[in-house]
């Protein structure tokens, strides 16, 4: 097997035929090509000196190691000699994969995406020695066929018009790059944010959403069927809001459309009903058969929404599906000491030893497998409640399978609900719900056995920011549910201070491993050893987001000290000080043509989406100079994406979040007064996360700690005299709302019923004011 980790233990007895200079990269994508007979090179300056010094374009290939067209045109073009002969002669051949070198490939991307219309992985670009694009695009095939030129055509003419037209096409990759650098790094016009902007960004996205919202099936747009976490966070946004102006009839209306959604995404196939977390996309608009490859940005986006909607809810579905998410990943993506792997592929052999592999194989099931490893009568009740046929599922709709490859073979989805199930196959649904776990359970056992999907074992910084959002969040707002709530396979069903842990040793793995300390600065990404590739902006600001929420659950001030750090770091490095927004690359490589300020909330929400909200958080969290400091830079960074945000709001849900947040009446902030860890203070702890509130944030103060006390005397004086006021040892909450606190409570039952009330209900209110309005 080739690259990365394939668990099927299947390496096979005969030694490559080829290798070239990828065989001593990290990459797990790179590694999968090290044996092709193309005389590949990594990005760098080794290839480029080749082309300049034998004057050849550069053909650049870029994906990934779980993309499943990746692995089609590796199969029918990398892989064949005479198509590899071409390539040596007449290019310089680089590997890239976008997930080590997101700079490299959103150049690229960038310009595909504007020449063609859209892009894709792999992505194809032919470049001149200089590295200016000539001509690009995604998949090839080898041959020319339904009118499209196959990639032996599109060598040839690529060479042909290199030795014809050099000067033309250096020319014209110059032009293209300034006009992309003039559409991609916009600056602000203005440092303020207009007001009416702001408070409108929400509602302007939710109605463009609103218009593509599927009744039938959810979502909010037709297929191929991505989950995109980002939309249904700016739908409970604007619930939230609806319901704080009193529109509660609106406000239902919204929460509706983002339940449904999240419900009938959990009840589709791409949600592995046995082995837990979420698959990339369906290609039907049933949510049903997947791109099967499993993607760590997806699962702790998806964990936030699903907690989102049981803490409005109160409905343990959505808390049941967040476990399902979290222990998958603990289970099977963890690394020893805590990072969370990036991927796992959608493609894998169908048996043990077969030498192709097919998308699907390792999920897919007949109606016989299922009945010999049930048994026929719990077989019988298991295919009534995931739609197991004995001629297959996966006809449901005529783009479930357009090539026939899963004929015979189900993808399990839930049809019904197991209340319709229970009556059919004449169980309780107590009783039909412990039945499916432990046939589930007995399908992994069995699915295990099978040659795995290659495991893409980088840990990524920005993807694993997002796994320790999800983990320190669950870990208090999962501590409201029933204590007889009951949870079966593949829901571990443990104690959510375990998830707490898990976000520890997440937070621990990233600070060990893919940070230099002295430097205070974050490398991209781990495998066996850090990466070179620097950090970029996601890293940066998806990592503080998740060390902020793991500071709320936590209240240790180590991680929020670190926050700091890279808040520090991040500015130095990406931000525009001038003309506002941060660019997704630090300067200094002169390898890549295009600093961009990246705006799109999409499979991963956006840098500086992510950095606004990020920025107001700390403005909310901190006092004096400082919060004034964020403040402004939140309201600068912001003003950048005004135009987009008018024009397509739907495009930036999250930056929509962020100038909602911006405009805020009232944010709240929670000051808990009182030992760490004891059992009063956890009591308010979690009171203070059982509510869905954008706009609270939870500061933990224990004056009987040292490094607590030091923390808070720098960075929030008021926020520390507070928490000495405590009487008689005795934990106490503080709610603030605009810089004024109301009376403190002791007990859990009051602190939310506080939380409860509108924000501009009155009340008693302390002799402190926190924030920087009390300077």
């Amino acid at each position: 097997m080739k690259g990365g980790t394939d668990r099927d233990g299947d390496k096979g007895g005969v030694g490559p035929k080829h290798t070239n200079r990828l065989f001593k990269e990290q990459s797990p994508y790179l590694l999968q090509h090290a044996h092709n007979p193309v005389d590949w090179y990594p990005w760098g300056q080794e290839a480029f000196s080749k082309a300049q010094a034998e004057d050849k374009p550069i053909f650049l290939s870029v994906g990934y190691s779980t993309c499943h067209w990746c692995h089609v045109m590796e199969v029918e073009s990398f892989e064949n000699d005479q198509i590899a002969q071409l390539m040596n002669d007449w290019f310089v051949n680089i590997k890239v994969d976008r997930e080590e070198r997101p700079d490299v490939d959103k150049v690229y991307m960038t310009y595909v995406q504007a020449t063609q219309g859209g892009g894709g992985w792999p992505m194809s670009v032919f470049l001149t020695p200089d590295l200016k694009p000539i001509v690009g695009g995604t998949y090839f095939a080898p041959e020319d066929k339904y009118g499209r030129p196959g990639f032996k055509t599109v060598l040839k003419r690529v060479k042909d018009v290199w030795n014809s037209k050099k000067d033309a096409l250096r020319e014209s990759g110059d032009q293209v790059l300034q006009q992309l650098a003039e559409a991609t790094s916009a600056v602000s016009t203005s440092q303020d944010l207009p007001e009416a902007l702001a408070q409108q960004a929400v509602q302007l996205c939710a109605n463009q959403l609103t218009r593509g919202f599927d009744s039938k099936l959810g979502g909010f747009g037709g297929p191929p069927k991505f989950p995109r976490p980002v939309e249904i966070a700016l739908m409970l946004q604007r619930f939230k809001r609806l319901e704080q102006n009193g529109n509660q009839s609106s406000a239902n209306k919204t929460l509706d459309m983002s339940l449904f959604t999240l419900r009938c995404m959990a009840r589709g196939g791409i949600h592995d009903h046995v082995g837990g977390g979420f698959h990339r996309y369906s290609v039907d608009e049933y949510w049903h058969v997947p791109h099967f490859e499993k993607m760590l940005y997806d699962q702790g986006q998806l964990v936030n929404v699903y907690l989102d909607a049981y803490a409005i809810s109160k409905e343990t579905q959505y808390a049941a599906v967040a476990r399902d998410i979290l222990d998958y990943l603990r289970r099977q993506m963890t690394h020893p000491e805590g990072g969370i792997f990036s991927a796992e592929d959608a493609d894998s052999a169908e048996f043990h030893g077969a030498k192709r592999k097919k998308e699907g194989a390792f999920y897919v099931w007949s109606s016989q497998e299922v009945e010999e490893i049930l048994g026929k009568e719990r077989a019988a009740v298991f295919a009534a409640h995931y739609h197991v046929k004995p001629d297959g599922n996966c006809n449901l709709s005529r783009m479930s399978d357009p090539h026939n490859e899963f004929v015979g073979k189900n993808v399990l989805i839930e049809r019904q609900s197991l209340t319709e199930t229970a009556s059919k196959v004449g169980h309780s649904v107590e009783d039909l719900a412990e039945i499916l776990g432990r046939c589930r359970e007995e399908l992994f056992g069995y699915r295990e056995k099978r040659p795995h999907p290659h495991l893409d074992d980088k840990v990524i910084v920005a993807w694993n920011g997002l796994a320790l959002s999800a983990f320190s969040r669950a870990s208090r707002i999962l501590r409201m549910e029933p204590e007889s709530e009951k949870y079966y396979f593949p829901v571990t069903g443990c104690d959510p201070k375990e998830y707490l842990a898990a976000a520890e040793k997440v937070a621990s793995f990233i600070r060990s491993r893919v940070y230099d300390e002295k430097a205070k600065r974050l490398y991209r990404s781990y495998r066996k050893q850090v990466s070179a590739a620097p950090g970029f902006l996601d890293d940066y600001a998806f990592l503080i987001a998740g060390l902020l929420d793991l500071y709320e659950a936590g209240g240790d001030t180590k991680w929020l000290s670190w926050a700091l750090d890279l808040q520090s770091a991040q500015d130095d490095l990406f931000l525009d000080k001038t003309g506002g927004g941060y660019f997704s690359t630090p300067e200094g490589d002169p390898s890549i043509l295009l600093r961009a300020k990246e705006d799109y909330d999409g499979a991963e929400p956006s840098g500086n989406s992510v950095a606004g909200i990020n920025l107001l958080r700390l403005s909310s969290l901190l006092w004096g100079d400082k919060s004034e400091q964020y403040q402004r830079t939140a309201e600068h960074v912001m003003t950048v994406f005004e135009a987009r945000v008018r024009e397509v709001a739907m495009a930036v849900p999250l930056m929509c979040c962020a100038f909602d947040m911006l405009a805020a009446q009232s944010k709240r902030q929670i000051v808990i007064a009182g030992v760490k860890h004891a059992p009063d203070t956890e009591a308010l702890v979690n009171a203070a996360h059982c509510l869905y509130d954008p706009d609270k944030i939870i500061l933990q103060i224990d004056e009987t700690d040292a490094a607590t006390q030091e923390f808070w005397e720098v960075n929030n004086p008021m926020a520390l005299k507070m928490a000495r006021r405590s009487d008689e040892g005795k934990a106490l909450a503080y709610v603030c709302q605009n810089f004024t606190c109301f009376a403190p409570v002791s007990d859990p039952q009051s602190l939310e019923k506080l939380l409860k009330s509108p924000p501009s209900a009155a009340g008693k209110v302390s002799t402190f004011k926190l924030g920087s309005s009390a300077k």
